[in-house]
């Protein structure tokens, strides 16, 4: 950002608020805000000052980023509001506000300049919570804010980016499954109170009824059918359904169910259509859960699906509709951790209806829950053509044996992927692009270079493949080890910089990375983010990845 001439800034230099005296703008903000609080009356500098950088006849909009008093001088002086919504708080908890051109985002941003505060003791105190509002002279700091005026602020130019312009279009408006409220059906499936964002308890509208089933003592149920799958344990050795849901009870089913502990039986018959039997409930659910490659067996048993892999690859999970669902009352999903790599057979979550009978209301709004798109799905792991470029001055003199390669084919083969090419080239820039763009002419579609990621005066691999026009990068990842790891494309070939501590670590973040790669998952600064809570190796000796916490 430039600095903005003084002269932009003011015209006159007087202490005026716009076109309010001081004394006029407290005041007003006495009535506006309730007291005259010294950042609102420092924000009316601070608006006018931006204010009159901006061509006249500019529609302009203003991004404030604090939430405390300067939002009300931009509401006072301005027609930018929050209900407007051409204001816009953005919590950096910075006092500084832009304002810029709606459609272009040309603007000004206005700051309270710390190095203009030596001469104003008592703002300075009060700025920098130096001393307890106890302990400030508010006589004098009200004095010097007067004769301070917009001499301590300063302005800059600023590009505001394009996210931040415009109103946000209005989105649909729903019903809130969980409590029947309306709320904009683009933060979800439920609303955010009901996804545990509420400041407050939620009332209890759902209710939580439990239905009331006639049961007989076992002597008198011979001839009856039972209501749901009865199941046997023997501690250690088995556990499995001894009499299903509808089978008919005998004589010789007495003795068993006693021994289990059954000296009631629930028989079957219709409660009403009001409510809806645990088996119907989760075939139901299983549909809208199971997408491409996850498979399950129906009719439930006890009152569960599990769900399996249908043929190897990469469990996908949306997240963030797994805890929703798991949010509604009497209902549970249970998976695998997102991202594992799954064989075909494996399985990778159930689910239930808790009760013997869940109330239609209740399985409507989880179902409501799920919404369109399957919540589990498993990512076949395309076959890549991968060209490794091994890059260290040390190797491509001869100084020393790579041994890289061995450890990038070995990993690569284990996910059925095979190396196209491999290239050695010394740290040099130049060097570097030649190797990398005669690996990417022989059709590969995954370019790993391994070292040349630290911090070292030789470690030039990054800034050649930035020289390259590398795009969508994402360097530096919050795992340990592989935190040097670069992702990237160029073209329409995928680029993963491995650094050093590969050839050390069995296991590194370049475990967790590459299977998501080669299943097309999209790796986003937030995806990465999320590893850091178990992305902490424990180097343990006997080492059991992926059957651990790393990466989880």
């Amino acid at each position: 950002m430039q600095k903005v001439s003084k002269q932009a800034l003011t015209l006159g230099h007087d202490k005026n608020i716009g076109s309010y005296s001081f004394e006029e703008f407290k005041g007003m903000a006495v009535k506006f805000h309730g007291y005259p609080a010294p950042g609102l009356l420092i924000g009316g500098y601070m608006v006018e000052a931006a204010k009159a950088c901006l061509p006249k006849e500019t529609l302009f909009e203003v991004l404030v980023e604090t939430k405390k008093c300067l939002p009300d001088a931009v509401q006072m002086l301005t027609v930018c509001t929050i209900g407007n919504q051409r204001m816009r708080i953005l919590n950096l908890g910075k006092y500084a506000l832009s304002i810029y051109d709606k459609y272009t985002g040309s603007g000004f941003r206005a700051i309270v300049d710390a190095d203009k505060l030596e001469r104003w003791p008592e703002i300075a105190g009060w700025f920098f919570k130096l001393r307890s509002k106890t302990e400030q002279d508010s006589e004098q700091l009200m004095r010097e804010i007067g004769q301070a005026g917009d001499s301590i602020v300063s302005v800059y130019d600023v590009e505001v980016r394009k996210e931040y312009l415009g109103k946000s279009a209005m989105k649909r408006i729903g019903r809130c499954p969980i409590c029947q409220e309306a709320y904009p059906e683009a933060d979800g499936a439920i609303c955010r109170g009901c996804q545990g964002e509420a400041p407050y308890d939620m009332p209890p509208k759902l209710g939580r009824e439990i239905l009331s089933l006639r049961s007989v003592p076992l002597r008198e149920a011979v001839g009856c059918k039972a209501l749901h799958d009865m199941t046997e344990i023997a501690p250690g050795v088995a556990k499995g359904v001894a009499v299903a849901a509808g089978q008919e009870i005998t004589s010789g089913d007495l003795c068993r169910l006693q021994r289990m502990g059954r000296n009631q039986i629930y028989v079957n018959e219709e409660p009403g259509p009001e409510w809806l039997h645990e088996n119907e409930a989760v075939k139901a659910f299983a549909e809208k859960i199971a997408g491409a490659g996850v498979t399950y067996r129906s009719p439930p048993k006890e009152g569960k699906i599990e769900f399996t892999a249908e043929y190897d690859g990469l469990l996908s999970i949306d997240v963030e509709r797994l805890i929703r669902f798991n949010l509604c009352p009497d209902v549970m999903l249970a998976t695998c951790h997102d991202n594992s790599l799954v064989g075909a057979g494996r399985s990778v979550g159930g689910c239930r209806a808790i009760p013997l009978y869940i109330s239609r209301t209740l399985f409507d709004r989880a179902l409501a829950t799920l919404g369109a798109e399957k919540l589990l799905s498993v990512l076949p792991l395309r076959r890549a053509r991968a060209g490794v470029l091994i890059t260290g001055t040390e190797v491509f003199q001869g100084l020393i044996e790579d041994r890289f390669l061995p450890v990038i084919t070995a990993k690569l083969e284990q996910l059925d992927g095979v190396v196209i090419d491999a290239v050695v080239a010394p740290d040099n820039s130049e060097a570097i692009r030649e190797a990398a763009g005669r690996l990417i002419g022989q059709g590969i579609d995954l370019l790993i270079t391994t070292g040349g990621m630290s911090v070292d005066p030789e470690d030039v691999t990054r800034k050649a493949l930035l020289d390259m026009g590398i795009e969508e990068v994402l360097y530096g990842v919050p795992v340990l080890p592989g935190t040097m790891m670069l992702l990237g494309r160029l073209g329409g070939v995928q680029v993963l910089g491995v650094p050093a501590c590969a050839l050390y670590h069995r296991i590194t973040g370049f475990d967790l990375l590459l299977p998501r790669l080669l299943a097309g998952k999209e790796v986003t600064r937030m995806s990465l983010a999320n590893l850091s809570e178990g992305g902490y190796c424990l180097s343990c000796q006997n080492c059991t990845f992926p059957k651990c916490p790393y990466g989880r």
